[in-house]
């Protein structure tokens, strides 16, 4: 069986540590392919982002180079905001024959119970978390704790080894701003990219 893992994220812009936790991602969980989807209009996010245009622009860009990596445009061209449990049953949908893994951060596993039909979610796909350090599994609220012992159990939860990186999208655009150099933090083409269109200043 295929396995498919979706990487979700505003990217704004994609950086390092995106690269870094995909590959990650790939290598822990032998997966075939990792999707990065730009959001288009998440719910539960401010709005004052970069065009969804230039964004998904500089993820394509970014992961030019690995050959498990593509990125898709689902959660951009769908209209309104755009939820979770939708994208993942777009592709439950396209590939119903494929083992689906869906990444996040710690950060959002101690949310899901905030997520829109997350009961039904974690149904459809297998989830990986990526933490930063000191973060851990036991600072869940009670509303994820009986899922969390079931999945813990049945193996549909996998807590990836490799460690979130630092590096942030808000430093880097802070950095643009100040006129400072990107090296080690984004691709150089995403770098030359951010140049041309302008974007952050």
């Amino acid at each position: 069986m295929k396995k498919l893992g979706l990487f979700g994220g505003t990217f704004d812009p994609i950086h390092n540590g995106h690269l870094h936790i995909a590959r990650a991602f790939a290598d822990e969980l032998g997966l075939d392919t990792v999707i990065f989807l730009p959001a288009g209009d998440p719910y539960h996010k401010d709005t004052g982002r970069t065009l969804a245009k230039h964004r998904l622009a500089m993820t394509e860009l970014a992961v030019a180079d690995d050959e498990r990596f593509a990125v898709s445009d689902c959660d951009i061209v769908r209209e309104g905001a755009t939820y979770t449990f939708d994208t993942i049953q777009i592709f439950r949908q396209q590939f119903p024959q494929t083992k689906l893994y869906w990444l996040m951060g710690m950060d959002s596993l101690l949310q899901l119970h905030t997520w829109s039909r997350w009961q039904s979610l974690v149904k459809m796909v297998d989830i990986a978390v990526a933490a930063r350090e000191g973060e851990q599994l036991n600072h869940a609220p009670k509303a994820l704790h009986e899922w969390l012992g079931q999945a813990l159990q049945d193996g549909s939860l996998h807590l990836l080894q490799a460690p979130l990186s630092n590096i942030s999208s808000t430093e880097i655009r802070e950095k643009v701003r100040a006129g400072a150099g990107l090296e080690g933090l984004v691709d150089r083409r995403v770098e030359r990219y951010i140049e041309q269109h302008g974007l952050y200043r």
